[in-house]
């Protein structure tokens, strides 16, 4: 059971019923968005139950997946959100304008701590993408770390195209991965970006054919945890780190980091292999 928020209120209510499935193996956590009939469309209780799987993340999970049951990834925010009668239990983006602006945009924040926790250093996520990645969907893969996408994945920013904007923290790693210019292009266009051309323009890691996604993804998921945890996590919070920062400033994060690393394989007891 998880905790998810509706307008305000809190109940529980199982993953199941949110459509996600969670499962931890060992150091890694898959989470497949689990609702094929209906393209894994996200609702508020989508996010919710993705935060509250963030909050109670074990801490020997190193690896983080998302997947899509079903032919596509996600195609992004339920339909129903934008019907009168909205979500049952959830309401509509009607109902929500009655809100208000301010009490709105507190809801789009605790929307957005479902997508947060996917940047943490002590993991690395990996998006498993097949099929469409619409709107939130193509959110929800720019959120993690690393994209691995079949070939027939189709990614695309439709939110200026229904009169919205993209809120679930996707604007800033699509202009940090593909520039301002491409990424004003993809938005205010909507138009759908192809597997072999997001591998192009720095959108996707992997590209390969549907029936390989599952093994590409162990694979590299294997690759991950071959590397010492803790030098893989403070080498994560430098790269986060280096695009704010001057040469100079980056070259002395890089010294502070590894002044830690040489004390922890090496000091109060002498020197030591790495892991």
């Amino acid at each position: 059971m998880v905790g998810v928020s509706f307008g305000g209120s809190a109940e529980e209510i199982s993953l199941k019923e949110v459509g996600l499935r969670y499962e931890v193996d060992g150091e890694i956590a898959t989470i497949t968005l689990d609702r094929p009939d209906k393209r894994n469309a996200q609702t508020f209780a989508t996010w919710s139950a993705l935060a509250d799987i963030g909050d109670g993340l074990p801490q020997q999970v190193r690896v983080v997946v998302i997947r899509g049951e079903g032919p596509s990834f996600s195609a992004g925010i339920d339909l129903r959100m934008f019907t009168p009668e909205g979500v049952p239990g959830q309401g509509s983006f009607a109902s929500s304008a009655a809100l208000g602006e301010a009490t709105f945009a507190d809801r789009v924040t605790q929307a957005q701590r479902g997508f947060l926790w996917l940047r943490r250093p002590d993991i690395v996520s990996v998006a498993a993408v097949q099929g469409h990645a619409i709107g939130a969907g193509f959110q929800l893969a720019l959120a993690c770390d690393l994209r691995v996408l079949a070939d027939d994945a189709k990614l695309c920013m439709k939110e200026p195209a229904l009169g919205l904007v993209p809120d679930l923290t996707g604007t800033k790693p699509l202009v940090d991965l593909v520039g301002l210019s491409r990424a004003i292009e993809i938005c205010l266009t909507a138009r759908v970006v192809g597997a072999q051309e997001a591998a192009r323009i720095g959108l996707a890691e992997l590209v390969v054919a549907p029936e390989e996604l599952d093994e590409a993804v162990r694979d590299l998921s294997a690759a991950l945890l071959a590397t010492n945890r803790d030098a893989a996590t403070a080498t994560k919070r430098l790269l986060q780190g280096a695009s704010g920062r001057t040469l100079t400033e980056q070259a002395a994060a890089e010294g502070r980091e590894q002044a830690a690393r040489i004390k922890a394989l090496f000091g109060e007891g002498g020197g030591r292999a790495p892991a």
